[in-house]
């Protein structure tokens, strides 16, 4: 009972750190380090897939619109866009991963310091693209960025997939909160349930599906996806009117809190 209230926290975390631009799996880490125990990669991705498939829920008209009238110019040159954002992070991920062999860190610290720098980094963003002209439409230089951005966030942990993406395509011309949320967003999607797939892929060929607690994930990628519906709701209506600057106050206040008070090395 008590492995299964932890996975349903690791849901819940997931859920609401997902898109909010706090970073997901630098909480799952300092989650697991405080208590709800290890879990394998699959696991850990398989719940950011939960969150994922909220997302896509909340977009599918959008996303049924590029689809559908693919034909029309603007529809076409967005997903377009969007495939190539797409590829130049799946192309140097799997360098990073493959042939770097990287691994995500063993301790919080690393972590720590990413939430504070990137916290920083998000309130001088913000100033930045706050003195820009309102711009919606995304250039493909934001679209090369944010590909480039989310391979860069995710071999970071703390430095969060949607602050790196948003903030990125804001700074680089996609200035309106919205338009720049919603193109961070739906790249996200094939980038998420890729890494979702490549991970399966791995546990079924090594045999490992034995190994694997299914139930468990299972549990964990529906609590995520409720949970993240309910915040990915929340933050389209909150950005409207507000600024992302209280998040990187807490990623700050976060970051330094787990400086100050974690065992050296933890």
């Amino acid at each position: 009972m008590s492995d299964l209230i932890h996975v349903i926290l690791l849901g819940i975390i997931e859920g609401i750190t997902e898109f909010l631009p706090i970073s997901s799996t630098g909480h799952l880490l300092i989650a697991e380090k405080l208590g709800l125990g290890h879990r394998s990669d699959l696991f850990n991705i398989g719940i950011q897939a939960g969150a994922m498939l909220a997302v896509t829920l909340i977009y599918w008209k959008r996303i049924w619109q590029l689809f559908t009238q693919w034909r029309e110019p603007a529809n076409r040159d967005y997903l377009l866009k969007l495939f190539v954002s797409f590829m130049i992070t799946s192309a140097l991920g799997a360098i990073v991963v493959i042939h770097f062999h990287f691994k995500l860190p063993e301790t919080v610290t690393p972590i720590a310091w990413a939430l504070v720098i990137a916290g920083f980094w998000m309130i001088g963003a913000e100033l930045l693209a706050a003195r820009q002209p309102d711009r919606s439409a995304v250039s493909w230089r934001v679209a090369i960025l944010v590909g480039i951005a989310q391979m860069v966030a995710g071999i970071f942990p703390g430095t969060s997939r949607s602050a790196a993406t948003i903030f990125t395509a804001m700074l680089a011309g996609t200035s309106n909160r919205a338009a720049a949320t919603e193109f961070a967003f739906l790249v996200g999607i094939p980038t998420m349930y890729a890494a979702t797939s490549y991970e399966l892929l791995k546990v079924l060929r090594s045999g490992g599906t034995a190994h694997e607690n299914w139930t468990a994930l299972a549990v964990g990628f529906v609590v995520s996806a409720i949970v993240a519906f309910a915040a990915v709701k929340w933050l389209l209506g909150y950005i409207r009117s507000h600024r992302f600057t209280a998040f990187a106050m807490y990623r700050i206040a976060l970051g330094v809190a787990l400086l100050a008070w974690l065992p050296h090395g933890g």
